[in-house]
């Protein structure tokens, strides 16, 4: 299991990780307020995220044998869609 961290500056990140948890309801197993929320994966990934006033902190977690670095980009692209206006976001994926 790879589990890789970031934290992205931002001032909207309430509503960055509102408005992922919303779109990829749709598909996937998702529960969130406006400061945190959990994304399961159907590959058996989760990203879980929390939102204060400066920041977004993004915690990746991959199965093995799934693409850690292909997990980050699904991740950080759909974030970046959000946030075009300020996009890209910058992500400092760290392992854990």
């Amino acid at each position: 299991m790879s589990v890789s961290v970031s934290r992205v500056p931002t001032l909207s990140a309430s509503r960055y990780l509102q408005q992922l948890a919303k779109h990829w309801s749709h598909k996937m197993e998702v529960a969130f307020t406006a400061e945190e929320g959990t994304i399961l994966f159907p590959n058996g990934s989760k990203v879980e995220m929390r939102a204060d006033s400066e920041t977004l902190d993004v915690v990746l977690t991959v199965p093995e044998g799934e693409d850690t670095a292909r997990m980050r980009e699904v991740v950080s692209s759909h974030l970046d869609r959000f946030a075009f206006r300020e996009a890209p976001l910058t992500f400092d994926w760290q392992d854990v």
